[in-house]
Protein backbone atom coordinates (compact mmCIF):
# COMPACT_ATOMS: atom_id res chain seq x y z
CA UNK A 1 0.00 0.00 0.00
CA UNK A 2 1.36 3.49 -0.87
CA UNK A 3 2.39 5.51 1.78
CA UNK A 4 0.61 8.62 2.86
CA UNK A 5 1.95 11.75 2.05
CA UNK A 6 4.55 12.78 5.62
CA UNK A 7 1.73 15.86 4.42
CA UNK A 8 -0.81 14.66 6.47
CA UNK A 9 0.79 13.56 8.88
CA UNK A 10 1.19 16.79 10.22
CA UNK A 11 -1.99 18.29 10.22
CA UNK A 12 -3.99 20.11 12.78
CA UNK A 13 -7.20 18.90 14.73
CA UNK A 14 -8.91 21.69 13.77
CA UNK A 15 -8.08 20.58 9.77
CA UNK A 16 -9.40 17.18 10.16
CA UNK A 17 -12.82 17.85 11.09
CA UNK A 18 -13.35 20.62 8.69
CA UNK A 19 -14.89 18.77 5.82
CA UNK A 20 -15.39 15.26 6.24
CA UNK A 21 -16.12 12.41 8.79
CA UNK A 22 -12.89 12.54 11.63
CA UNK A 23 -12.30 8.75 12.43
CA UNK A 24 -9.35 8.19 15.35
CA UNK A 25 -7.87 5.55 17.20
CA UNK A 26 -6.26 5.84 21.00
CA UNK A 27 -3.36 3.84 22.14
CA UNK A 28 -1.39 3.37 25.20
CA UNK A 29 2.31 2.90 25.71
CA UNK A 30 3.42 -0.57 26.10
CA UNK A 31 5.25 -2.14 28.54
CA UNK A 32 7.09 -5.00 27.37
CA UNK A 33 9.43 -5.32 23.56
CA UNK A 34 6.88 -7.73 22.66
CA UNK A 35 3.79 -5.81 23.43
CA UNK A 36 5.55 -2.86 21.02
CA UNK A 37 5.68 -5.16 18.44
CA UNK A 38 2.36 -6.12 19.04
CA UNK A 39 1.42 -2.48 18.74
CA UNK A 40 3.13 -1.29 15.56
CA UNK A 41 1.25 -4.57 14.03
CA UNK A 42 -1.48 -3.33 15.27
CA UNK A 43 -0.73 0.48 13.94
CA UNK A 44 0.00 -0.98 10.71
CA UNK A 45 -3.61 -2.70 10.44
CA UNK A 46 -5.42 0.24 11.70
CA UNK A 47 -3.64 3.05 9.46
CA UNK A 48 -5.64 1.54 6.50
CA UNK A 49 -8.72 2.57 7.68
CA UNK A 50 -6.60 6.39 6.80
CA UNK A 51 -7.68 8.05 10.16
CA UNK A 52 -7.62 11.40 10.85
CA UNK A 53 -5.49 10.68 13.57
CA UNK A 54 -4.14 8.55 15.84
CA UNK A 55 -3.46 9.39 19.78
CA UNK A 56 -1.53 8.32 22.56
CA UNK A 57 -1.71 8.23 26.11
CA UNK A 58 0.25 8.18 29.14
CA UNK A 59 0.66 6.51 32.42
CA UNK A 60 -0.57 7.89 36.36
CA UNK A 61 1.53 10.69 37.41
CA UNK A 62 3.26 11.00 33.33
CA UNK A 63 5.29 7.84 33.99
CA UNK A 64 5.74 7.72 30.46
CA UNK A 65 5.53 10.61 28.92
CA UNK A 66 9.24 10.05 26.49
CA UNK A 67 7.41 7.05 25.77
CA UNK A 68 4.53 9.10 24.38
CA UNK A 69 6.54 11.13 22.55
CA UNK A 70 8.51 8.69 20.68
CA UNK A 71 5.24 6.42 20.30
CA UNK A 72 3.73 9.60 18.34
CA UNK A 73 7.46 10.28 16.43
CA UNK A 74 6.57 6.92 15.13
CA UNK A 75 3.11 6.87 14.19
CA UNK A 76 4.01 9.88 12.22
CA UNK A 77 7.64 8.87 10.69
CA UNK A 78 6.79 5.49 10.19
CA UNK A 79 3.04 4.94 9.39
CA UNK A 80 2.48 8.87 8.00
CA UNK A 81 -0.33 9.43 10.30
CA UNK A 82 -1.13 12.44 11.98
CA UNK A 83 0.00 11.59 15.45
CA UNK A 84 -1.98 13.83 19.12
CA UNK A 85 -0.35 13.09 22.43
CA UNK A 86 -1.94 13.36 25.72
CA UNK A 87 -0.79 16.19 27.97
CA UNK A 88 -1.76 16.49 31.77
CA UNK A 89 -1.14 18.57 34.64
CA UNK A 90 -0.37 15.53 36.72
CA UNK A 91 2.50 16.43 38.65
CA UNK A 92 4.33 19.22 36.83
CA UNK A 93 5.26 22.33 37.73
CA UNK A 94 4.16 25.46 34.65
CA UNK A 95 8.20 25.64 33.90
CA UNK A 96 8.24 21.47 33.54
CA UNK A 97 5.06 21.48 31.19
CA UNK A 98 6.68 24.47 29.16
CA UNK A 99 9.57 22.11 28.93
CA UNK A 100 7.65 19.45 27.12
CA UNK A 101 6.07 21.06 25.01
CA UNK A 102 9.09 22.36 23.62
CA UNK A 103 9.86 18.80 23.77
CA UNK A 104 6.81 17.62 21.60
CA UNK A 105 7.47 20.46 19.23
CA UNK A 106 11.02 19.30 18.45
CA UNK A 107 9.55 15.62 17.79
CA UNK A 108 7.25 17.40 15.57
CA UNK A 109 3.89 16.98 17.16
CA UNK A 110 1.41 19.19 15.94
CA UNK A 111 -1.82 17.73 18.57
CA UNK A 112 -2.01 17.76 22.03
CA UNK A 113 -4.74 16.21 24.29
CA UNK A 114 -5.10 18.70 26.87
CA UNK A 115 -6.24 16.94 30.08
CA UNK A 116 -5.69 17.88 33.89
CA UNK A 117 -5.37 14.21 34.72
CA UNK A 118 -6.42 11.58 37.42
CA UNK A 119 -5.17 11.89 40.86
CA UNK A 120 -2.30 10.32 41.20
CA UNK A 121 -2.59 6.62 42.63
CA UNK A 122 -3.42 6.76 46.92
CA UNK A 123 -4.62 10.15 46.09
CA UNK A 124 -8.52 10.82 46.04
CA UNK A 125 -8.49 14.33 45.03
CA UNK A 126 -6.50 15.68 42.13
CA UNK A 127 -3.77 18.59 43.70
CA UNK A 128 -1.43 20.37 41.66
CA UNK A 129 2.00 20.62 42.93
CA UNK A 130 3.75 23.84 44.18
CA UNK A 131 4.09 25.81 40.89
CA UNK A 132 1.65 23.21 38.99
CA UNK A 133 -1.72 23.86 37.18
CA UNK A 134 -4.97 22.48 38.48
CA UNK A 135 -7.36 22.55 35.65
CA UNK A 136 -7.22 21.82 32.04
CA UNK A 137 -8.83 25.12 30.71
CA UNK A 138 -5.11 26.39 32.44
CA UNK A 139 -3.56 23.97 30.21
CA UNK A 140 -5.24 24.71 27.27
CA UNK A 141 -4.77 28.40 27.62
CA UNK A 142 -0.69 27.44 28.43
CA UNK A 143 -0.44 25.57 25.22
CA UNK A 144 -2.10 28.50 22.75
CA UNK A 145 -0.35 31.20 24.43
CA UNK A 146 3.02 29.51 23.88
CA UNK A 147 1.99 27.41 20.79
CA UNK A 148 -1.05 29.50 18.80
CA UNK A 149 -1.19 27.02 15.61
CA UNK A 150 -1.33 23.62 17.19
CA UNK A 151 -4.52 21.10 17.57
CA UNK A 152 -6.15 21.03 21.01
CA UNK A 153 -8.64 18.36 21.74
CA UNK A 154 -10.40 18.15 25.24
CA UNK A 155 -12.29 15.32 27.27
CA UNK A 156 -15.83 15.99 27.60
CA UNK A 157 -18.66 13.79 29.65
CA UNK A 158 -21.93 12.67 28.31
CA UNK A 159 -22.90 11.11 31.13
CA UNK A 160 -21.11 13.84 33.55
CA UNK A 161 -17.43 14.03 35.19
CA UNK A 162 -17.73 11.46 38.59
CA UNK A 163 -16.29 14.65 40.43
CA UNK A 164 -18.35 16.96 39.41
CA UNK A 165 -21.42 17.75 41.45
CA UNK A 166 -23.94 18.15 38.62
CA UNK A 167 -24.54 17.76 34.99
CA UNK A 168 -24.61 21.98 34.53
CA UNK A 169 -21.35 22.12 36.44
CA UNK A 170 -19.28 19.86 34.22
CA UNK A 171 -20.41 21.84 31.10
CA UNK A 172 -19.51 24.37 32.68
CA UNK A 173 -16.38 23.69 32.88
CA UNK A 174 -16.10 22.20 29.64
CA UNK A 175 -17.05 25.36 28.28
CA UNK A 176 -13.77 27.11 29.73
CA UNK A 177 -11.88 24.99 28.15
CA UNK A 178 -13.45 25.57 24.52
CA UNK A 179 -12.94 28.98 25.66
CA UNK A 180 -9.57 28.67 26.42
CA UNK A 181 -8.63 27.78 22.70
CA UNK A 182 -9.65 23.92 22.25
CA UNK A 183 -10.80 23.07 18.31
CA UNK A 184 -12.40 19.75 19.68
CA UNK A 185 -14.26 17.73 22.21
CA UNK A 186 -13.09 14.00 22.68
CA UNK A 187 -15.88 12.49 24.86
CA UNK A 188 -15.54 10.07 27.26
CA UNK A 189 -16.70 6.17 26.52
CA UNK A 190 -20.31 5.80 27.02
CA UNK A 191 -22.87 3.41 25.73
CA UNK A 192 -26.14 4.98 25.52
CA UNK A 193 -26.37 7.47 22.56
CA UNK A 194 -28.80 9.58 23.67
CA UNK A 195 -26.75 10.25 26.44
CA UNK A 196 -24.36 11.69 24.03
CA UNK A 197 -27.35 13.36 22.18
CA UNK A 198 -28.32 15.42 24.84
CA UNK A 199 -24.87 16.55 25.44
CA UNK A 200 -24.75 17.82 22.02
CA UNK A 201 -27.78 19.77 22.90
CA UNK A 202 -26.95 21.48 25.64
CA UNK A 203 -23.31 22.23 24.26
CA UNK A 204 -25.47 23.68 20.89
CA UNK A 205 -27.55 25.09 23.02
CA UNK A 206 -24.48 26.97 24.85
CA UNK A 207 -23.27 28.63 21.68
CA UNK A 208 -19.97 25.59 21.42
CA UNK A 209 -19.69 24.79 17.41
CA UNK A 210 -16.36 23.20 17.76
CA UNK A 211 -16.87 19.05 17.03
CA UNK A 212 -17.74 17.13 19.58
CA UNK A 213 -16.77 13.64 18.35
CA UNK A 214 -18.04 10.57 20.75
CA UNK A 215 -15.68 7.86 22.92
CA UNK A 216 -16.21 4.51 21.83
CA UNK A 217 -14.54 1.59 23.55
CA UNK A 218 -15.68 -1.69 22.17
CA UNK A 219 -16.56 -4.53 24.19
CA UNK A 220 -14.28 -7.38 24.39
CA UNK A 221 -14.67 -8.84 28.03
CA UNK A 222 -17.61 -8.29 29.89
CA UNK A 223 -15.55 -8.29 33.31
CA UNK A 224 -12.96 -5.57 31.96
CA UNK A 225 -15.86 -3.60 30.88
CA UNK A 226 -17.33 -3.40 34.27
CA UNK A 227 -14.18 -2.15 36.01
CA UNK A 228 -13.66 0.62 33.61
CA UNK A 229 -17.23 2.10 33.75
CA UNK A 230 -17.36 1.92 37.19
CA UNK A 231 -13.88 3.83 37.02
CA UNK A 232 -15.53 6.52 35.39
CA UNK A 233 -19.17 5.96 36.06
CA UNK A 234 -20.57 5.25 32.62
CA UNK A 235 -23.88 4.09 32.59
CA UNK A 236 -23.83 0.43 31.35
CA UNK A 237 -27.29 -0.74 29.56
CA UNK A 238 -28.53 -3.28 31.76
CA UNK A 239 -30.18 -5.26 28.53
CA UNK A 240 -26.24 -5.29 27.50
CA UNK A 241 -25.38 -6.39 30.66
CA UNK A 242 -27.38 -9.11 31.03
CA UNK A 243 -26.75 -10.42 27.89
CA UNK A 244 -22.89 -10.26 28.53
CA UNK A 245 -23.31 -11.86 32.17
CA UNK A 246 -25.15 -14.85 30.23
CA UNK A 247 -21.63 -15.72 28.45
CA UNK A 248 -19.05 -14.36 30.78
CA UNK A 249 -17.64 -17.68 30.55
CA UNK A 250 -17.16 -17.31 26.70
CA UNK A 251 -14.94 -15.63 25.44
CA UNK A 252 -15.94 -15.75 21.55
CA UNK A 253 -19.59 -14.67 22.91
CA UNK A 254 -18.53 -11.86 24.57
CA UNK A 255 -16.76 -10.77 21.57
CA UNK A 256 -19.48 -11.11 19.40
CA UNK A 257 -21.87 -9.07 21.22
CA UNK A 258 -19.42 -6.23 22.10
CA UNK A 259 -18.57 -6.07 18.48
CA UNK A 260 -22.57 -6.26 17.77
CA UNK A 261 -23.51 -3.59 20.08
CA UNK A 262 -20.76 -1.11 18.62
CA UNK A 263 -21.46 -1.70 15.08
CA UNK A 264 -25.16 -0.77 16.15
CA UNK A 265 -24.29 2.16 18.32
CA UNK A 266 -21.99 3.63 15.66
CA UNK A 267 -24.06 3.82 12.67
CA UNK A 268 -26.31 5.38 14.85
CA UNK A 269 -24.09 7.61 15.42
CA UNK A 270 -22.52 8.58 12.12
CA UNK A 271 -26.66 8.46 10.71
CA UNK A 272 -27.39 11.20 13.49
CA UNK A 273 -24.62 13.38 12.37
CA UNK A 274 -21.60 12.64 14.69
CA UNK A 275 -18.44 14.48 13.65
CA UNK A 276 -16.48 11.48 13.55
CA UNK A 277 -15.75 8.57 16.08
CA UNK A 278 -12.71 7.98 18.13
CA UNK A 279 -11.87 4.02 19.16
CA UNK A 280 -10.27 3.35 22.54
CA UNK A 281 -8.71 -0.01 21.28
CA UNK A 282 -6.75 -0.86 23.74
CA UNK A 283 -3.59 -1.63 21.64
CA UNK A 284 -6.05 -4.12 19.80
CA UNK A 285 -7.17 -3.79 16.15
CA UNK A 286 -9.70 -7.08 15.49
CA UNK A 287 -12.71 -5.50 17.37
CA UNK A 288 -12.21 -2.29 15.18
CA UNK A 289 -11.83 -3.65 11.98
CA UNK A 290 -14.67 -5.92 12.68
CA UNK A 291 -16.68 -2.61 13.06
CA UNK A 292 -15.39 -0.48 10.34
CA UNK A 293 -15.63 -3.42 7.60
CA UNK A 294 -19.19 -2.88 8.86
CA UNK A 295 -20.00 0.64 8.81
CA UNK A 296 -21.68 2.78 6.73
CA UNK A 297 -20.84 6.33 5.95
CA UNK A 298 -22.95 8.54 3.77
CA UNK A 299 -23.73 5.47 1.96
CA UNK A 300 -20.53 4.02 1.10
CA UNK A 301 -18.74 1.42 3.44
CA UNK A 302 -15.65 2.49 5.57
CA UNK A 303 -12.59 0.28 4.16
CA UNK A 304 -9.13 -0.07 4.18
CA UNK A 305 -7.40 1.25 1.47
CA UNK A 306 -6.51 -1.24 -1.39
CA UNK A 307 -3.26 -2.08 -1.63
Amino acid sequence: MPAPSTENALMRLRDIYADSFGLSFEIFPPKTEAGDAALERVLERLSQYNPGFISCTYGAGGSTQSRTVDLCKMIQEKFHQTAMSHFTCVGSTRDELVAWLKQADAAGIRNIMALRGDPPQGQETFKAVEGGLSYANELVELIRGDYPDIGIGVAGYPETHQEAPDFKTDVDNLIRKIEAGADAVITQLFYVNENYFRFCDELDRRGVTIPVVPGIMPITSFARIKRITAMCAAIFPEELSSRLEAVQDNDAAQFEIGVEHAIQQCQALIDRGAPGIHFYVLNKSEACERILDSLSLAGHNIAPTAP
